[in-house]
C-alpha cells in the first residue's frame, strides 16, 4: 500500500499533471483496493506490447503512461540509431486511440524524431507494413486488439516491422525506468517532424496484398461469391472490403449494424471474432442471403474468424486451428503446383494444431515452431531472411500471415486468401466443409478446445503464478488415459522424457508447460501475456471415422472432457 501511495504522490508532485489527472489521483487515495490496482504495479510488455484498462496510475493506460513508453522508446531507439529516426503510428476504432496516438507522435517529435502519422484509424498490419515501406526504424500502434472496451495498449514495432522482442523489449522497459518523474516526459511536440499519411501507403498496401493471389482465374469464374463481412465496429472497415473488391470479389455484404467505428462496440459483449456473439449478426445476414463465406475482423484487423456451411446446411464457426490448417493446405496445394524449391517454409506458435505441421511434412516444407504471440514468428522470419522463404503460417488464436511483407498477423490479407480458397473449392465444387474433411481425411482428425480462467487483480496474478508453480512441482502422470512420454517446460528451457532424460529447447524462455502423451494428446498451460488469465490448450486426434465429421468431433470433445477432469478443470 505504501509503494501505491508513493508512486501516487510522486505523480501530484509533477508539473506535468494536469488537474483532471490530479482530481482522479485524489479518489484513488480515498480507496486503498483502487489504488492498489492503478499505482502498485507498472505496466510490462507482453506477448503484445503494452495493453491495459484505461484510467490514471502506472499501471493504467493514460497519456502519462503512454508518454513514458514513448520517451523510453524514442531514448532507446536514439541510442541504436545515429540520425534520421523515422517511426509509424497507427491507431484502431477505442475510445481515447487518436488521442494517444497524438501523444506518442508529441513525444517522438519532441525527441527529433520523424513521425509518420495515419490520417485516421487503420489495421495493425497496415502499420507494420509502413514500417519497412517508408524506411522507419520503429513504429507503434494504439490499440487493445480484441480485448474489452474499458481496455487500449501500445504496441511498439521494430525496424523490420515486427514486434518487439528481446533483447529490445526488455532494453525499452529499462529505459523507461529510468525516468523517475512524469515531468521527464517531453511533451514539446514539432509539428514540422510529424507528416500525416494515408492513401499513397494504403495503394501500396493494397498492391501487396493483390500480389499475393494464386487463384486468379477462379476468382473470376466465382467473381459473385456471396460473402458476408463484419469490422466488428473496428478498422476492418477501411480495407477489407476494399481489398475484396480490387482482387474481384463483386457480391460482398458488410454486416451494417457494425460497420460504423465505434469504441463502445455496442452491438457485442466482447469484440473478438473468436466469440460465437460476436459473430452473431454476420451469421444473421448469412442465413438471410444464402453466403458461401462469413468473416469478421476484430478493432484492429489483426485477427478474422470464419463461418462456413456445413454437410447439415448450418453455418459453422471454424476456429483457430481449422482455418490456418486450410489456409497452409491451400497454399502448399498452390505453390506445389508452380514448383517447391526446397527452401520455403511454415511457422505455427507452440500452442497451435500439429495438423499444421503434418500438412508441411507431406509436402516436404519445413515448419518451424515459436513462441506464442506473432512477434515470435516475424523473429522466425528475421533469422531466415534470405535463407528460407516464408510462405504462411498463423497462430491458434485467429491470427494469420501471408508471404513476408508485413510482420505481423494480418486480417486483411487473411480475409482475402480464405475469400480466394473457397473461390478455388467451388470451381472445384466443393465447399470450405468439403475442403476440411478432405484435410481431416489425408492427415487425420485434430480437435482443440482452449480453456481460460479468468483471476483479475493482483490477487488474481498471484493465483496464476501459484497454479504454474503447483503444475511444475506435482505434474500429472497421465492424461485421458494415456501416460506422458514427453514434459516442456519452455522457463526451464527443457524437454524431459518419461524416462527423465533431458534435453534442451531451442527457444527462449517463456512461462509455459506442455505435456505429450503416448497417444499424441498435447496439453500446453500457460498464462496470458494480454489478459489477466491463465489458458489451457487441448489438441487431440484420431482418424477420421467413416468421413463423418461430427461423430468424429464428438468422441474427441469427450477425450478432451476427460482431460479436463484429469487436470481438475
Amino acid at each position: 500500500m505504501s509503494i501505491a501511495k508513493d508512486k501516487a504522490n510522486e505523480w501530484l508532485a509533477a508539473t506535468n499533471l494536469d488537474q483532471d489527472a490530479r482530481e482522479q489521483i485524489s479518489l484513488l487515495l480515498e480507496n486503498q483496493e483502487e489504488l492498489e490496482e492503478a499505482f502498485q504495479n507498472d505496466l510490462a510488455f507482453g506477448t503484445g506490447g503494452l495493453r491495459g484498462i484505461m484510467g490514471i496510475g502506472t499501471n493504467r493506460i493514460n497519456k502519462f503512461t503512454v508518454g513514458m513508453a514513448t520517451q523510453g522508446f524514442s531514448n532507446y531507439l536514439k541510442s541504436q540509431f545515429n540520425s534520421d529516426i523515422k517511426v509509424a503510428i497507427a491507431y484502431d476504432s477505442r475510445n481515447n486511440s487518436r488521442l494517444f496516438a497524438e501523444t506518442a507522435a508529441g513525444v517522438f517529435s519532441a525527441n527529433g524524431i520523424k513521425v509518420f502519422l495515419f490520417e485516421d484509424l487503420r489495421p495493425t498490419p497496415e502499420l507494420s507494413f509502413a514500417i519497412r515501406y517508408l524506411g522507419c526504424q520503429g513504429g507503434v500502434v494504439l490499440t487493445a486488439s480484441h480485448n474489452p472496451r474499458e481496455y487500449n495498449g501500445y504496441k511498439a514495432y521494430w525496424e523490420d516491422g515486427g514486434q518487439i522482442v528481446p533483447p529490445h523489449d526488455q532494453n525499452i522497459i529499462a529505459e523507461v525506468q529510468k525516468i523517475q518523474s512524469i515531468d521527464e516526459i517531453n511533451f514539446n511536440s514539432n509539428p514540422s517532424l510529424i507528416q500525416t499519411i494515408g492513401e499513397d501507403v494504403d495503394k501500396a498496401y493494397l498492391q501487396m496484398i493483390h500480389g499475393l493471389s494464386l487463384s486468379k482465374k477462379e476468382i473470376e469464374r466465382h467473381s459473385d461469391l456471396k460473402i458476408v463481412f463484419s469490422p466488428i465496429h473496428g478498422t476492418g472497415i477501411t480495407m477489407v472490403p476494399k481489398a475484396l473488391e480490387e482482387l474481384g470479389f463483386k457480391n460482398v455484404h458488410v454486416v451494417e449494424e457494425q460497420s460504423v467505428p465505434d469504441g463502445d462496440f455496442p452491438t457485442v459483449v466482447y469484440p473478438n471474432p473468436e466469440e460465437q456473439e460476436a459473430m452473431s449478426l454476420a451469421l444473421k445476414t448469412a442465413r438471410n442471403i444464402d453466403a458461401d463465406l462469413v468473416m469478421a475482423t476484430d478493432p484492429d484487423a489483426d485477427r478474422v474468424g470464419i463461418a462456413v456451411k456445413n454437410s447439415k446446411g448450418d453455418f459453422q464457426l471454424l476456429n483457430g486451428n481449422q482455418t490456418g490448417a486450410l489456409l497452409v493446405y491451400y497454399l502448399l496445394k498452390k505453390w506445389s503446383e508452380k514448383g517447391l524449391e526446397g527452401n520455403e517454409y511454415i511457422g505455427k506458435t507452440i500452442v497451435t494444431t500439429e495438423l499444421i505441421r503434418d500438412i508441411a511434412s507431406a509436402y516436404e516444407v519445413n515448419c518451424y515452431d515459436t513462441l506464442t504471440g506473432f512477434k515470435w514468428i516475424a523473429d522466425l522470419i528475421r533469422s531466415k531472411e534470405g535463407k528460407e522463404i516464408f510462405i504462411g503460417g498463423g497462430e491458434e488464436s485467429y491470427g494469420y500471415m501471408i508471404g513476408e511483407m508485413v510482420r505481423d498477423k494480418d486480417a486483411v490479407a487473411s480475409s482475402v486468401m480464405i475469400a480466394e480458397m473457397t473461390a478455388w473449392a467451388k470451381d472445384k465444387e466443393m465447399s470450405v466443409f468439403d475442403l476440411l474433411i478432405e484435410v481431416y481425411g489425408k492427415h487425420g482428425f485434430y480437435y482443440e478446445e482452449l480453456k481460460s480462467i479468468t483471476k483479475k487483480g493482483l490477487k488474481g496474478a498471484e493465483e496464476i503464478k501459484d497454479m504454474m508453480i503447483n503444475f511444475r512441482q506435482n505434474p500429472p502422470s497421465q492424461l485421458a488415459g494415456s501416460h506422458i512420454i514427453n514434459t516442456i517446460d519452455y522457463l526451464e528451457g527443457q524437454k524431459i522424457d518419461e524416462n527423465g532424460k533431458k534435453e534442451p529447447v531451442d527457444l527462449p524462455k517463456s512461462n509455459v508447460l506442455q505435456y505429450l502423451t503416448a497417444d499424441g494428446t498435447k496439453v500446453s498451460v500457460r498464462p496470458s501475456g494480454t489478459e489477466p488469465k491463465i489458458k489451457f490448450y487441448f489438441s487431440v486426434k484420431s482418424e477420421l471415422e467413416g468421413n463423418d465429421y461430427f461423430r468424429t468431433e464428438e468422441k474427441l470433445k469427450n477425450k478432451v472432457h476427460n482431460l479436463l477432469k484429469d487436470l481438475n478443470l
